[in-house]
C-alpha cells in the first residue's frame, strides 16, 4: 500500500485501522493470528470474512514476506453449552 490514511478501517467489525495493525506488525506479529490476538481483527460478526485477505496484504507488504507464506488465521467452529442429558440422548437413541 502506498501513503494511505492511517485511520482507514481494515476490519469494520471490530474497527481495527491501518495504523493498529501496522503497529501490531512492529511489535512482532507476522501472521493472521498474530494481529488477530494483539488487535481482535477478524473476531467480529464476519469472523474475518471480510478482513483476513486485507491484514495478510498489509502483513505481507511490511515484511516483505510472499503472501502465500504468511499463516491463515486458525478457524474454529462456534462453541455453545449444551445439557449432558442431550448427548446421553443421542447414544441411546
Amino acid at each position: 500500500m502506498a501513503e494511505t490514511n492511517k485511520d482507514v478501517l481494515i476490519c469494520r467489525c471490530q474497527e481495527v485501522t491501518l495504523a493498529m495493525i501496522e503497529e501490531a506488525i512492529a511489535e512482532g506479529a507476522f501472521s493472521v493470528d498474530g494481529i488477530k490476538k494483539r488487535t481482535r481483527a477478524g473476531m467480529g460478526l464476519c469472523q474475518g470474512k471480510s478482513c483476513e485477505r486485507l491484514v495478510e496484504k498489509i502483513i505481507a507488504e511490511k515484511t516483505g514476506q510472499a503472501p502465500a507464506d504468511i499463516l491463515p488465521a486458525t478457524s474454529r467452529p462456534p462453541v455453545r453449552p449444551i445439557k449432558m442429558g442431550t448427548i446421553e440422548g443421542e447414544r441411546n437413541a
